[in-house]
């Protein structure tokens, strides 16, 4: 089995993938998306969203972490891929899924599930200009209004020179909303020779055993459910009981520490409410520690309230 903790823009930055890979036997991380318009980043773009980059692309417990790439022009993507290669970067991803509209309004993310031959151009472009010996990776959707371009768009992929494919198995017009198709994830595996690796909707163990099986493959992506139950990975891998609440607090604490302590410490008010937000899914006492700070906007409030749980 293998399980991938998934790239959420804003979300799991580099002190939650180093907090979750700690606790979990993840194989590898996904960056958040580094957007490319028209000019070769600077290297400070990618230290920023992969400092990981400093210690040979690991996370500190060394868990492999992959940088994803989002943009719509294939030179210029290809040009940042080696880019970030030449950093140190042992891998690129392609992010093709991402639903939001202000990636989307641009033609970047989801919006490009219509045109599976500027899927191939990109992949292509990608593949040639990073070295052989690494691998390129992209994610997508079902299909953009409606879930019926995945067959067209894994091929063009695949063809295209990808070595493994990941799936959120819903269109960008479904968004996050249940259930996740994973079925079509079979059909996908059975129409290209690379891995496909399964992604939505996996919250628990048992989510974890009906994609696999629904998908007919053994590979998962973990995103949300990843954040709602932190050592869901655990869990579902080794079979680990799920964390009980007192441990969340520990981790909650131990979270406070590194974004208080680290470069983030000023967005810390607002990322600590956005992780209770998910667990409020898993944990019950979430919704009471949400109220309990849901008005303070210093950091050493918050971290007062958690120390006195």
């Amino acid at each position: 089995m293998r399980l991938i903790l998934a790239p959420m823009e804003g979300v799991l930055d580099h002190l939650m993938r180093d907090l979750l890979t700690r606790i979990n036997p993840y194989d590898l991380c996904v960056t958040e998306f580094i957007r490319v318009v028209d000019m070769r980043l600077p290297p400070r773009v990618f230290y920023r969203l992969c400092p990981e980059l400093h210690r040979g692309c690991t996370t500190p417990s060394g868990t492999p972490v992959r940088i994803q790439l989002l943009g719509q022009e294939a030179d210029w993507l290809a040009e940042n891929a080696a880019q970030a290669c030449r950093l140190g970067a042992n891998g690129i991803d392609l992010n093709f899924g991402c639903p939001a509209k202000t990636v989307n309004k641009h033609r970047g993310g989801a919006a490009l599930l219509d045109n599976s031959e500027q899927l191939y151009r990109i992949a292509r472009a990608v593949r040639a200009a990073v070295p052989a010996h690494l691998p390129v990776s992209a994610k997508i959707r079902l299909g953009l209004n409606e879930r019926d371009s995945y067959l067209e768009n894994s091929r063009a992929l695949y063809e295209g020179g990808v070595d493994e494919l990941t799936v959120h198995a819903r269109s960008k017009r479904d968004g996050y909303r249940p259930p996740a198709y994973w079925h079509h994830i079979a059909e996908i595996r059975r129409a290209v020779a690379i891995p496909v690796i399964a992604n939505g909707e996996i919250w628990n163990a048992a989510d974890g055993r009906r994609a696999q099986l629904q998908s007919g493959g053994t590979s998962l992506m973990l995103g949300r459910g990843a954040l709602a139950l932190p050592n869901l990975a655990a869990v579902i891998k080794v079979e680990q009981r799920p964390l009980a609440w007192p441990e969340v607090i520990r981790l909650l604490l131990d979270y406070s520490r590194q974004e208080i302590t680290g470069d983030k410490g000023v967005y810390y008010p607002n990322r600590v409410k956005q992780w209770l937000s998910y667990l409020k899914l898993q944990y019950p006492q979430a919704s009471a520690l949400f109220q309990q700070i849901r008005t303070l906007k210093r950091a050493d409030e918050i971290q007062r309230c958690l120390t006195l749980l």
